[in-house]
């Protein structure tokens, strides 16, 4: 799949369901959330960009501490969607852009945030040096995603589940090069942690996939792995129904040397 094909699945995913993504709790709660503010001291003055702002979880938890959040979507009609629900932040604005070619100029905001988002993008480098770009000397960068752990079968099956639930997704990769990229365009790492993160499975599946087929491909797909990928993404049954899996996430923040 070329780039802008992979785009264009982006913005047909997302502008399909973009209320599903408000009110996902996936990613409309999560200790994340609060770890964005404990982690970065938001201050007053600052004007912060969220980049793939999706249901504006992100734009919304920093919006009473900081002058500006600017929330940037490849969606138009999810971007629209955010901002009817979060009328009440006057401070925070909207914009259709690209991760990976930022309508900003260099050294704009005090802060970068990018949550549950990267993966979905397909030049990674890319849209790391234009988080870089975009951010002011000593300006912080917290970045949140799933990630891919070392091991290359276990890396292999998650990306590959992924694309069978979700026929947007690019790649998940692991937190070494993620850091290997950031570091590259001048971010040093203060602070990260790994976690599991839980999804209850039908949820998951049906938020992403189309009909019924997909529905069954993905569920297959997971039942049939073997015991060492459904132990390690800790796969949990219900009678004959899949309940939930468990998959790595990763929160880390940067600042721009």
């Amino acid at each position: 799949m070329s780039s802008d094909q992979a785009k264009r699945k982006v913005v047909e995913q997302f502008g399909r369901n973009a209320e599903k993504y408000v009110t996902s709790q996936t990613h409309a709660k999560g200790a994340d959330l609060d770890l964005i503010v404990e982690w970065s001291s938001p201050q007053e003055s600052w004007i912060v960009l969220d980049i793939a702002t999706g249901g504006g979880h992100t734009a919304k938890v920093l919006a009473p501490y900081v002058n500006q959040v600017f929330a940037t979507d490849l969606t138009k009609d999810m971007l629209s969607n955010t901002a009817l629900h979060l009328k009440e932040y006057p401070q925070i604005f909207y914009v259709i852009a690209d991760a990976e070619n930022l309508p900003f100029l260099d050294g704009t905001f005090d802060m970068v945030t990018c949550r549950i988002a990267a993966h979905h993008f397909p030049h990674p480098d890319q849209f790391a040096k234009e988080a870089a770009r975009v951010l002011k000397p000593n300006g912080l960068f917290l970045f949140i995603d799933n990630v891919t752990p070392n091991d290359e079968e276990l890396a292999l099956f998650i990306n590959q589940l992924e694309r069978l639930r979700d026929q947007s997704h690019a790649s998940c990769l692991s937190t070494k090069k993620w850091c290997e990229l950031f570091m590259d365009k001048g971010l040093k790492k203060e602070r990260a942690v790994e976690r599991k993160k839980l999804y209850p499975f039908q949820d998951w599946v049906k938020r992403t996939t189309n009909s019924l087929k997909e529905e069954k491909r993905v569920i297959e797909y997971m039942l049939g792995a073997n015991e060492k990928i459904k132990e390690y993404y800790k796969l949990k049954m219900r009678g004959n129904k899949i309940e939930s899996i468990e998959v790595d996430d990763w929160i880390a923040l940067f600042r721009k040397e």
